[in-house]
Order: structure tokens, then sequence, then C-alpha cells
């Protein structure tokens, strides 16, 4: 399949049409978010830290922090890093309650290797979904992830009912007549470290 690398970021085909820029790490504590684990007897404190202007999610046990609103028609920003070993772990878009282990959402995949995949879950669809029985829409060119310890930019372009989502750059996948359209932002703790920084949106007009 042919590469991609030429297409331009999210961050400069919305330009022309962006508007408020919401911040949804602050750098220095999470109050704006909520938490879910899968095992209710862990203290969220202990999974999910900030020091030095990075969120730290140690991946066990599984579960996710989301932001207290939802958003739609938006430009998400978020630079994220495997630390040490690169494994996996994901962002949710549009999530819906009641918060469970998986919560009706779209995951734009960050596993190694993988990252810009898509996986409907709790019986999301979009028109690229041909068949029912997969929930996982691959990513469309050649890995354009850095190795473990560098720091990765996923792009993620929500507008009305389509998703576009570019990894260093790089358009890695888009999803057209997506069921969901607005919810709520989650960064997801998926068995091993990961770190997260700059997370951010810009509201794209209607």
């Amino acid at each position: 399949m042919s590469s991609l690398s030429s297409a331009q970021p999210a961050s400069v085909k919305a330009k022309k049409t962006k508007g408020q820029k919401i911040v949804l790490f602050n750098g220095k504590d999470l109050t704006n978010w909520v938490f879910f684990l899968k095992d209710p007897s862990v203290a969220p404190a202990t999974v999910f830290t900030v020091q030095n202007g990075v969120i730290h999610i140690t991946g066990n046990p599984f579960g996710y922090m989301r932001t207290k609103d939802q958003y739609s028609d938006y430009l998400l920003h978020a630079e994220y890093r495997w630390a040490p070993e690169a494994t996996n772990s994901g962002i949710f878009i549009h999530v819906q309650q009641p918060d469970t282990i998986w919560p009706k959402c779209i995951e734009c995949q960050l596993a190694a290797g993988n990252a810009g995949d898509f996986i409907c879950v709790g019986g999301v669809d979009m028109n690229e979904r041909t068949d029912k029985s997969k929930r996982v829409l691959k990513k469309m060119a050649s890995s354009s992830e850095k190795p473990a310890g560098e720091w990765n930019t996923m792009e993620i372009a929500c507008k009305t009912n389509t998703i576009d989502v570019y990894v260093n750059g790089v358009l890695q996948n888009k999803g057209t007549g997506v069921s969901l359209n607005k919810g709520h932002i989650a960064l997801q703790s998926e068995g091993k470290d990961i770190e997260f920084r700059n997370v951010f949106l810009t509201k794209l007009k209607k």
C-alpha cells in the first residue's frame, strides 16, 4: 500500500476552520478528568500521576481517565511515548456513559506497530466497517511511529460524522458515516506504562 507521508497534518488542514482552543491537561494536575478502573479497590492516584508536566499511566489495572465534558467537532492533539518499552494503549473518542472497561466509543489505537488503527467498541459503526463481524479497521499507511522513549504526536480531527487520524503528521486512518459524533475523550490504561503531554483540542467551526 502506498505511503501517505506527504499528507498534511490535521493541524495544517484545520487552520482555516479552527476556533477555540481547550486545554484538557493543564500540565499540573488531573482535576478535569474522571477515572475508571476495572478493579475499584485500586486508588486512581496510584495509576494516573503527573510529574514535570507529563501524565504517567502505569497500565495496571485496565481502565482509563476521561474528560468530564463531552466534545464534538474538534481537532485533538496529544503527545505520547512509551517508557521504557513500546506496548499497548489507546485514545478513546466519543466515549459514552456508563463507564465500563470497554465503553461505547471509537478507540484510536496506540499499540506499537498499529498506531492509527480504529477499534469500534460497543456497537459503534462507520462506512468503512464493511465486515460487521470485525471491530478493527487497520491503518492506511506503513507505521509512522517513533521508537520507545521518543515522543509521538497523534492528531484526531472529528467533524460531524467523520474522523481523521494522523500519527506524526501521517494520515493513518479515516472514518466516515460514524454512528457517534460527540462524547468524552479518554486516555487508556492497558497493561504497561505510557506517558502523555500537551493534550488539548481546538474546536472546528461547523
